[in-house]
């Protein structure tokens, strides 16, 4: 056999033994996959909710076997402090992923599994032992409307869809106090900044709001996210702490928001948002323009937004409220609005036991001398709009309009 052949041979026998791997490649990741899917649904799947809630009933817990869960975990789950609770992201599914192999646990993050569970929350009552005085009357028969109204749009919301997103997404936007055990998910332009400086305050890490900067409110990473803690850390403050959202009229909060990052000197909106919407949105573009991305105009901006291609992706500022905190997977204890929040915020501080003397700061956070984005301003911005763009815009946020229960605006 000449040099050639044993060349000839070598290569062959190469290519067979590349051809072999590949396709024992893709045999196994096709055994994972499957193995995957049918874990999946089986947490998907699994019974393990009350009635129209998703839980079994309180009185049956003990009694209910949910299978690949030891009799310790049941009996934790019969035990007096679950009955009636929504299993949110606990002892179920953290026993469910615990049965994964060490060869999935490696290749995909465990946090992955929980995605599709079908998970609604339960209504519990609000706690008012430190309550003392009466003056809150009203005040609360509004929190019980609005707990109810959200409670029951769930309900009807979750029957006909199952939420999909992983856990530490889900929480990503939830900051916590840990002194008098509050949860309070960040809605920008919503009395955000004022709320985060209360929580500073209660933490201990600051004697007033008044004195916290602005820069060391948002860039002094002085509070805690809820995706940083462990599963186990999670589940049990989402389960014990007071959950809080403020939300607003999405109207008001998108004019906000855009008068906020665009109609004032930006470093990074400008640049990074600006640049990219007016290089697509503005045919007539001069340089300065294109290279300061300075000057936007609202219709340009609604342009980006309603863009189902947009040449940047979307920001907090302006992203539906049903995706920033998800209300109807997390049990927001206290729902609070932008149009009454002194009132709400103060009787929410009063719920927790917040010292007497922190009330909840009124000034304006940044732009002090510009007008608030009020019902009439929001009006003279959408003067500027196509009745289609309007109506695109209310599309957008219907979710939003429909579980806090605002008023459709006129298009």
């Amino acid at each position: 056999m000449n040099l050639r052949q044993v060349f000839v041979s070598v290569l062959m026998f190469g290519v067979a033994g590349l051809l072999l791997f590949m396709y024992l490649q893709v045999w196994i990741e096709e055994q994972h996959t499957e193995s995957g899917e049918k874990l999946q649904q089986q947490i998907i799947n699994q019974d393990f909710t009350l009635p129209t809630l998703g839980m079994p009933r309180g009185a049956e817990w003990s009694k209910s076997t949910v299978p690949g869960l030891s009799k310790h975990e049941m009996a934790i789950l019969g035990s007096r402090h679950w009955r009636g609770k929504a299993d949110p992201f606990g002892v179920v599914a953290t026993s469910l992923v615990s049965k994964l192999s060490d060869q999935q646990r490696m290749s995909e993050s465990p946090l992955n599994w929980l995605r599709g569970v079908y998970l609604p929350p339960a209504l519990h009552p609000l706690n008012k032992t430190l309550v003392k005085d009466g003056k809150w009357k009203d005040v609360d028969s509004t929190q019980e409307k609005r707990r109810s109204f959200l409670h029951d749009f769930c309900k009807k919301y979750n029957s006909r869809k199952k939420l999909q997103t992983h856990l530490l997404h889900m929480v990503s936007r939830i900051y916590v106090e840990d002194r008098h055990k509050v949860l309070y998910c960040e809605v920008p332009k919503a009395g955000c900044s004022n709320w985060k400086r209360v929580l500073m305050v209660l933490n201990g890490l600051a004697t007033s709001a008044h004195n916290i900067s602005h820069d060391d409110v948002h860039y002094g990473k002085h509070l805690r996210k809820l995706d940083s803690y462990d599963l186990n850390g999670i589940y049990t403050r989402l389960n014990t702490y007071t959950k809080t959202i403020f939300v607003r009229d999405p109207m008001e909060r998108l004019v906000s928001a855009f008068r906020d990052k665009f109609e004032h000197p930006n470093s990074y909106y400008h640049p990074v948002f600006g640049k990219a919407i007016i290089k697509k949105y503005r045919h007539d573009a001069n340089e300065e323009a294109l290279k300061t991305g300075s000057g936007v105009r609202f219709k340009e901006f609604i342009q980006y937004l309603l863009d189902s291609h947009r040449p940047v992706g979307m920001d907090i500022h302006w992203e539906q409220v049903s995706k920033l905190c998800y209300p109807c997977l997390i049990n927001y204890d206290f729902i609070g609005k932008f149009e009454t929040l002194e009132e709400d915020a103060n009787y929410f501080l009063r719920l927790v036991g917040a010292p007497a003397e922190l009330k909840f700061p009124k000034f304006k956070d940044r732009h002090s001398s510009d007008e608030r984005t009020s019902a009439e301003v929001v009006r003279q911005y959408l003067k500027e709009l196509s009745k289609e763009e309007r109506q695109l815009i209310y599309n957008f946020y219907y979710l939003d309009y429909l579980m806090f229960n605002y008023t459709s605006p006129t298009v």
